[in-house]
């Protein structure tokens, strides 16, 4: 009986003490050796974006495409003949005329 009240009187009086840990308790206004907080980031830039008009005409380029190279138009016309069933003299030919055009 003697040890539970022992017991029981230590409990107690570190629950009315109550400060056992010092260092895990920060004072209301922080540190003096606390770093300043950084400062908020800046508002995103809100833009309208740009409405398309109904009677506008549309401002496209109409500039042709531009010619393949030379060697490619050779390979091409080459492919054609070739599909066509021409022999090799007759490739020769088509594609000389047909690259040049």
């Amino acid at each position: 009986m003697k040890r539970l009240s022992i017991i029981a009187c230590v409990v107690a009086a570190a629950l009315i003490a109550g400060d056992g840990a010092f260092a895990q308790i920060i004072p209301p206004g922080g540190s003096r050796f606390n770093p300043p907080l950084p400062a908020p980031p800046p508002s995103p830039k809100i833009e309208v974006p740009v409405v398309p008009q109904m009677d506008a005409t549309p401002s496209q380029s109409y500039q042709p495409a531009p010619r393949p190279s030379f060697s490619d138009r050779i390979t091409t016309c080459l492919s054609d003949a070739a599909a066509n069933g021409l022999g090799p003299g007759e490739r020769e030919a088509y594609s000389r005329t047909c690259a040049n055009q």
